[in-house]
């Protein structure tokens, strides 16, 4: 199938695939699910079976940080027929261990093992699309993100359906089954166009896309030894640790800010992965038309003044929707982060360069949640909490406009030798 020539329909086949393996790896945001029936089974302490969750996440940054460059070098068909093994045999093993009731059998199998899948299925659909869509760059990374953020809202009800039917072994071995199918299917359907690739009748100059664009494909080493580089990772990782430390609080503030009954704050934790999958599709396509730094400039500044006007809401609507907004922009930088990526180093090692900085996600998954339980414990309130995130909102404000200024300068500097080159070819003839 490799040598088949490639039509218009090619990419958006390869992206059905893309979204169908962010779908099933995506599942693991419906990880709250065996929480109750493992501590049921076990007696295990919700903080233990919460460790798992964890150590996946940790381990998706990790080994997308470590597998980039190798996902590159190899392609994305065998970087995804890993996530595939690697995740499949994670959640299967974790039935294992839910049967023989072994915790650390399950840390391994479906935190370290399946947290590998994660990553190695994480990049390799974002960085195949970046290269087939460089005319949509926002739109391709939004729909395969917004896939690793619908996973839940699909894989919820099914685990819930298979656990009280079957239990909760079975209910791990199914879907684990079903995961390694898809992913190994869509696997066979991935894969990199030819290099310099456009689409028929497009091409960067004649783009209507907004935006700074580099004139060339930075290596990984190269890419990390840009101040750019370093500014996204911060500003990447502070609106995941604002996103996930407002998760993380999500009903008990709630409850005690507005008045909720613990059912209502539960429902409202349920939209809040609506709107975290809408503002990957919402933003990431956006950025197409506003350009990425301004994307980002936005969220933050939505942002920045709603947790600081959050411990004052008594209006339970105005609550709620300053929560979904949030939510938008926690998805919308997932889905815009590889575009950036892309626009500053190019798409060639994007999948690489993405990789590392995934590493962002990991350190945010331990320190927003917390930092949000540290204050909210010492102080007793959540308005410090809140205006600690927002502080650091406004750092990472800070970093989109550096990275925008630095865009202005690059870009000047390239027209300025394109005029100059224009000048000499003028000259010479």
């Amino acid at each position: 199938m490799h040598d088949k020539p490639y039509d218009s329909t090619t990419r958006w086949k390869i992206a059905i695939a893309a979204v169908a393996i962010h779908l099933s790896i995506g599942s693991v945001y419906a990880w709250s699910v065996f929480v109750k029936p493992l501590q049921a089974m076990h007696g295990w302490s919700r903080p233990e079976i919460t460790w798992t969750f964890s150590i996946a996440i940790v381990m998706l940054g990790l080994s997308a940080a470590f597998g980039g460059t190798w996902m590159e070098r190899n392609g994305p068909s065998k970087s995804a027929l890993v996530s595939g093994l690697c995740f499949g045999v994670g959640v299967v093993g974790a039935g294992v261990a839910s049967m023989v009731g072994s915790l650390w059998l399950l840390y391994a199998t479906y935190g370290f093992i399946g947290g590998i899948g994660l990553g190695m299925g994480y990049i390799s659909p974002v960085s195949t699309l970046l290269k087939w869509f460089p005319d949509r760059r926002g739109l391709a990374t939004g729909m395969a993100v917004f896939g690793f953020g619908a996973g839940a809202l699909i894989t919820g009800p099914i685990a819930t359906f298979l656990i009280e039917g079957f239990g909760v072994p079975a209910t791990f071995w199914i879907l684990g089954s079903v995961y390694l199918v898809a992913i190994l299917f869509a696997s066979r359907i991935l894969r990199f166009p030819p290099r310099g690739y456009c689409p028929e009748g497009w091409s960067p100059e004649t783009s209507k896309t907004t935006g700074f664009r580099s004139d060339r494909d930075y290596e990984l080493g190269e890419a990390v030894a840009t101040p750019q580089f370093w500014l996204l990772w911060v500003l990447f990782f502070v609106n995941i640790s604002a996103g996930i430390m407002l998760i993380s609080l999500a009903s008990p503030m709630a409850q005690e800010i507005v008045g909720l009954s613990a059912a209502e704050a539960g429902v409202m934790v349920g939209l809040m992965g609506i709107f975290n999958g809408a503002g990957r599709l919402f933003w990431s396509t956006s950025s197409d038309y506003l350009g990425r730094a301004a994307t980002y400039g936005t969220m933050f500044i939505l942002q920045i003044v709603i947790f600081v006007m959050l411990p004052n809401l008594r209006s339970v609507i105005l609550f709620q929707a300053s929560f979904f907004l949030v939510m938008t922009c926690y998805g919308g930088g997932f889905a815009t982060c590889p575009a950036f990526i892309a626009d500053l180093f190019g798409a060639l090692r994007a999948g690489a360069i993405h990789g590392v900085i995934l590493t962002a996600w990991s350190a945010a998954g331990i320190f927003g949640p917390a930092l949000g339980a540290l204050i909210r414990e010492s102080t007793q309130s959540y308005s410090a909490a809140l205006f600690t995130i927002s502080g650091a909102l406004v750092v990472a404000l800070g970093c989109t406009v550096a990275i925008a200024y630095a865009l202005k300068r690059m870009t000047a500097q390239a027209q300025q030798v394109a005029a100059e080159s224009a000048v000499a070819e003028v000259s010479a003839g």
